[in-house]
């Protein structure tokens, strides 16, 4: 994927080939790959989906999971804004953040999993899954202001971010809280569409970093999606594949541009035992490329202005 003449490649840090792979464990496979591992995901879903029972709504024990997944993240997120590492490369040793950096200002997005931890302890989510993976890019010669005008100018996501955002508007803005409704879409060997709402909330953390919070008020799929008979299924029922979504932006101007951040957490309802160690993998794996895409698309966007 190019963007005015910025390559984006699917690592997470250096450049994957030979031994800088054993090196950097982070590496993540290409786009290509995960679109092929979307794909299956959800051929074995569709697949499977009628004969156990798969389609059914979130378990209380799973909300609840998910409820403590989200406040140690929030924990986690609020004492990273106050005391860093601000960005999560910050974080680690100064020969790889450096080399980070330096990938980083190439045009490389970098992009790594994360792991709430409750009590020093992982979290277990009964019935379900939740996927957490974070992203980094840097936006050369931008400002934080631009950047801003582009990522709280939601009428226009549906053209940013085309064709995974097919509609978006803005419902409400008070000061920096926003409320936006958009509908989700991804088309493989099945099609995918979730009409979903967000309440927004934006930051600011001083003249250069700014952060954000946005979660999904409503989820909802929908079924038969282009034709005539287009309809919502009831959050929480049917055959829905996604209950829950938060994602936590930071954006910090230095180095002459902008490095935009994010952090995306979502609960998916999980499979039986027998099909769990083909499903599981790629149902985790599967935000790293939306991650990517979604940073790169943000990235060509404020650069086109």
């Amino acid at each position: 994927m190019i963007a005015q003449g910025w390559q984006t490649r699917t690592t997470a840090g250096p450049t994957c080939s030979g031994s800088m792979r054993s090196r950097h464990p982070l590496c993540v496979e290409s786009w290509v790959t995960t679109v092929v591992r979307f794909a299956l995901f959800l051929c074995c879903l569709a697949l499977i989906a009628p004969r156990t029972g798969l389609a059914a709504p979130v378990t209380k024990e799973a909300a609840t999971a998910w409820e403590r997944y989200l406040a140690a993240s929030e924990g986690r997120i609020r004492n990273e804004l106050e005391r860093g590492p601000f960005l999560f490369i910050d974080g680690w040793p100064e020969a790889r953040r450096a080399e980070a950096y330096n990938e980083l200002r190439q045009g490389t997005v970098l992009i790594e999993p994360v792991n709430a931890l409750e009590d020093e302890r992982p979290i277990e989510v009964p019935h379900g899954l939740i996927p957490d993976w974070q992203g980094v890019v840097f936006i050369p010669h931008a400002t934080l202001e631009q950047t801003l005008a582009v990522v709280q100018n939601f009428d226009q996501y549906q053209e940013y971010f085309k064709p995974e955002i097919r509609h978006s508007r803005l419902l409400s803005r008070r000061g920096n809280d926003f409320s936006i409704s958009m509908q989700l879409y991804k088309k493989t060997l099945i099609t995918v569409a979730i009409d979903a709402d967000f309440d927004v909330q934006f930051e600011r953390l001083g003249p250069n970093r700014v952060a954000d919070r946005s979660c999904a008020t409503r989820l909802a799929e929908v079924v038969h999606v282009d034709k005539a008979d287009a309809h919502e299924l009831s959050p929480d029922q049917g055959d829905a594949y996604l209950w829950r979504l938060c994602e936590f932006w930071r954006f910090e101007q230095k180095d002459g541009g902008v490095y935009a951040q994010v952090e995306s957490i979502g609960l998916t309802r999980s499979v039986p035992a027998w099909i769990a160690w083909l499903v599981d993998p790629l149902v985790k794996s599967l935000p790293r490329g939306i991650l990517m895409s979604l940073l790169a698309a943000t990235r060509t966007a404020v650069e086109h202005g």
